[in-house]
């Protein structure tokens, strides 16, 4: 049985700044950097780690696994958080200003990327991380919009993600899904996506 548990990067410059990221490639903040260390403390024993090449959770990724004494961490395309199309960039009060009524009514932007493809590409990709890895423990650095994704194809229901949480998933001839988890005592969990 292949064990992942996928997780959400640490706190980046555009969270602090309530701004949504998308696939644009904001840095951790020093916070993000204290949040990934903490969370190294609380992962638990795992064989690899594999990444977002996305700055914010590659980084995470790779001061978890030093601290954890583990590398190297192999980043993956196909974990990168969703393309939020022209919303990328943008806080909350801008989306309503250039966007009145999408927010509140869930319609999305030009260039947002379907949930249907974003599935497939996030499930894609733990399925190459429990081909490479079927016995063991992986932590997996993603995006909150990847975790999301992969819990709504097992139905799971939508709720806020913190910094430096997730869940973990199984892996034997099918996903299942385990439980959340988080991984800091103080979570931040900003207001948008």
């Amino acid at each position: 049985m292949s064990r992942i548990l996928l997780v959400r990067h640490g706190q980046s410059e555009w969270n602090a700044d309530g701004r949504w990221q998308g696939q644009e490639n904001p840095p951790l903040t020093e916070i993000g950097r204290q949040q990934a260390r903490q969370a190294a403390r609380a992962v638990g024993s795992i064989d690899a780690v594999f990444a977002s090449p996305l700055a914010r959770a590659a980084e995470s990724a790779e001061i978890i696994a030093d601290e954890l004494g583990i590398g190297p961490v192999i980043t993956l395309p196909g974990l990168m958080e969703r393309h939020a199309g022209t919303w990328q960039g943008l806080t909350r009060a801008e989306i309503e200003d250039e966007y009145p009524g999408y927010l509140a009514d869930g319609r999305r932007p030009p260039g947002w990327e379907d949930d249907k493809v974003v599935e497939q590409r996030i499930l894609g990709a733990l399925d190459k991380i429990a081909a490479a890895h079927p016995h063991g423990h992986t932590l997996v650095v993603s995006h909150a919009g990847a975790i999301f994704a992969v819990e709504a194809h097992h139905g799971g229901e939508w709720e806020r993600l913190a910094n430096l949480s997730g869940r973990w998933f199984e892996h034997v001839d099918h996903w299942s899904m385990g439980p959340r988890v988080h991984l800091l005592i103080e979570e931040t969990i900003p207001d948008q996506l």
